[in-house]
């Protein structure tokens, strides 16, 4: 998948102009790109339409326009795009009451490494997590969480011929598994294939 130039995006006053237009676009665009494993992660699955609508909104936020900006923005973000042979993902872990997500996320340490996909009869594949830097300490991990799971052209083509696809999470803390990925979200996925 193509990475995002500065050419890509709106200008502020554009993105002001446009902007609820582009936001219903991706909100719809995103439901098919949501994965719960469980009953607090969930696993959103980014691509260039999902990156661009968050380098837009930090621009607007920041009122960013100077080019260098931009730039940083743009290299900051462009590597959650899927480049053709992976899936990028946020995780989140998702539990609203304060005291609850504290306790819950002191346990989950590591959990980012613990995710995976399956396709078909294939080995499970973990997530490559958080590269960019580490979100956990020793008293517990991060809500939020950057994955990429790396696929073998054998697994890509298989998916891509109907094999079923799996997500999980196997840590001591939290085990969950969605055995087979809605054809909804497979159609999402498998576009994020080259």
């Amino acid at each position: 998948m193509e990475k995002l130039a500065r050419g890509d995006l709106y200008s502020l006053e554009q993105y002001a102009e446009r902007r609820l237009e582009f936001r219903a676009r991706v909100i719809a665009h995103k439901k098919n790109r949501k994965l719960p494993i469980g009953p607090v992660a969930t696993l959103y699955f980014e691509d260039r339409l999902t990156v661009q609508y968050q380098v837009q909104e930090m621009l607007r936020v920041e009122r960013i326009f100077e080019a260098s900006g931009i730039e940083e923005e743009l290299a900051a973000y462009n590597p959650l795009i899927p480049d053709g042979g992976n899936w990028k993902a946020t995780l989140m872990i998702e539990e609203p009451d304060v005291d609850k997500r504290r306790q819950l996320l002191a346990g989950l340490i590591g959990i980012e490494d613990r995710v995976w996909v399956m396709v078909g009869g294939h080995e499970k594949v973990f997530a490559v997590a958080d590269e960019d830097l580490d979100r956990g300490t020793e008293e517990k991990t991060s809500s939020v969480h950057f994955l990429r799971f790396e696929m073998s052209p054998v697994m890509i083509e298989d998916a891509k011929a109907g094999a079923a696809l799996g997500f999980g999470i196997d840590h001591a803390g939290y085990t969950h598994r969605v055995g087979s990925v809605i054809e909804d979200v497979r159609t999402a996925l498998l576009a994020d294939l080259a």
